[in-house]
């Protein structure tokens, strides 16, 4: 094993690495991509932790050095209760042209992003294309609301949504706005979709309205639109059932 020297620092978006923050999502990473690990901090007082006893196997078979260090994994943990933090390089990956991809247009909250790659995850769906201005999918509040789930989705970053569609020009585009032409239970869904939500405040803009087929999920009218991370739950879950 080799200690790979990296700055134990709070996460910054510049960086080329950032960290799993507890149990679960270090063992995703150790279980799912391994080589992207640098290496794995842990606490002292998770000596009797089964998931730290699993990652430190883990660790054993892939060569990943470990060491506790209280004081490191207490300042970038923040919360107290954080008994592992993982290391690890950051990555793109492109996604897969004949599988259906979620398409997020300048997604803000760190929350969202991280609870929807986990949704993606539940329906069948790892592919995750990003327009930014967007949240960092690698910010440690991303990784830890996806519990890991980054590790098993394809996701890559389009400079424009222009940009996107001309990576997959044969995907099947659905619009995800409040105002689309077709409620989504008459929506049928062709292999190849890309379901595309804008950002937590705005939605999309008109100009979406005019490409692929524009869906609306019905809604009660006590509230103005549902959480962005709940939309593509729904839309997910519609799209599985097609």
């Amino acid at each position: 094993m080799t200690n790979i020297h990296v700055p134990l620092k709070p996460y910054q978006k510049d960086f080329a690495h950032s960290y799993t923050l507890g149990v679960y999502p270090t063992l995703e990473l150790l279980q799912q991509q391994p080589e992207r690990a640098l290496k794995v901090l842990l606490h002292s007082k998770a000596v009797s932790n089964e998931g730290v006893a699993l990652i430190r196997s883990l660790c054993a078979e892939w060569g990943i050095w470990t060491e506790e260090q209280d004081k490191a994994v207490d300042k970038l943990g923040k919360r107290g209760d954080t008994y592992a933090v993982g290391v690890f390089e950051k990555f793109e990956t492109p996604l897969d042209a004949a599988s259906s991809h979620v398409v997020l247009v300048n997604p803000s909250d760190l929350g969202n992003l991280g609870t929807i790659m986990r949704a993606m995850l539940g329906f069948g769906v790892r592919d995750l294309a990003i327009i930014p201005p967007a949240a960092d999918v690698f910010d440690p509040r991303a990784v830890r609301a996806s519990m890991g789930a980054i590790f098993s989705v394809r996701q890559q970053t389009f400079p424009a949504f222009e940009a996107y569609w001309t990576h997959y020009p044969d995907h099947h585009l659905y619009p995800f706005m409040t105002d689309g032409a077709t409620i989504l239970p008459a929506v049928t869904f062709e292999p190849r979709a890309a379901l595309i939500f804008g950002n937590e405040s705005a939605g999309l803009d008109a100009s979406f309205g005019q490409i692929g087929t524009p869906v609306a999920i019905p809604q009660s009218d006590a509230v103005d639109s549902l959480n962005l991370a709940i939309s593509v739950g729904i839309a997910l879950y519609a799209a599985s059932c097609r």
